[in-house]
């Protein structure tokens, strides 16, 4: 299989780039220290909020084709008309299941000696984590505990009822409930962290939990 990315569900590889580079950093996380004079150590703020932030995610793709410069102001202006200045997802064929989301922006660059043709497609204001293809969706039907796994990135699901409902679970050793009615709810405080989350559920109904996981 050729090395390609999928932009908003269109290959680019389809389009007649050939993908040569692409360069996905780890974002940087948001930190920033006070130096305070007589202290050995500075005040670090990198974990303001009770967890670390981080900063938009940057990431550039180059691809090429061979051709007269007819073919290649063609090539550019249907990438330039469907992608630049818009918001996409943008999937590499190593990580299928995942995807960066983020604005993109085009350099394009032809040389009439070689007849070749190369386009740059650049992000700066990328979110920092790569998210999951898929939605998880985890139900319980009745009463009892059930399990939410989660990747890295904190997240809250979406909450479906079908009948009254309690819900009781713990973070960060504080316990939480919250009685919902039919229908569908977030719950700001039932945010799943990394790994297996328990959450206790009460009724006679079924309880649908729809989150989107992502990680670094």
């Amino acid at each position: 299989m050729k090395p390609d990315v999928t932009i908003n569900g269109i290959s680019m590889l389809s389009l007649g780039w050939l993908r040569e580079t692409v360069n996905f950093p780890t974002p940087q996380s948001q930190s920033n220290t006070i130096t305070v004079p007589g202290r050995n150590s500075p005040i670090r703020f990198t974990e303001a909020l009770g967890r670390v932030a981080y900063q938009p995610r940057s990431f550039d793709m180059t691809f090429s084709m061979l051709g007269d410069r007819a073919d290649y102001d063609l090539l550019v202006s249907v990438v330039v008309n469907q992608f630049v200045g818009q918001l996409c997802r943008v999937t590499l064929t190593e990580e299928p299941k995942l995807y960066a989301f983020g604005t993109l922006e085009v350099a394009p660059t032809y040389d009439p000696l070689t007849g070749k043709g190369t386009l740059v497609l650049s992000c700066t204001d990328g979110d920092a984590f790569l998210y999951y293809v898929s939605e998880t969706v985890e139900s319980i039907t009745g009463s009892g505990t059930i399990t939410l796994g989660n990747d890295y990135m904190p997240v809250v699901p979406v909450i479906t009822t079908t009948a009254e409902t309690t819900l009781r679970w713990a973070v960060d050793g504080e316990t939480f409930h919250k009685t919902v009615s039919v229908g569908t709810w977030e719950i700001p405080e039932l945010e799943l962290r990394h790994g297996e989350n328990m959450v206790s559920v009460m009724g006679e109904g079924t309880t649908a939990f729809t989150y989107r996981q992502g990680r670094l």
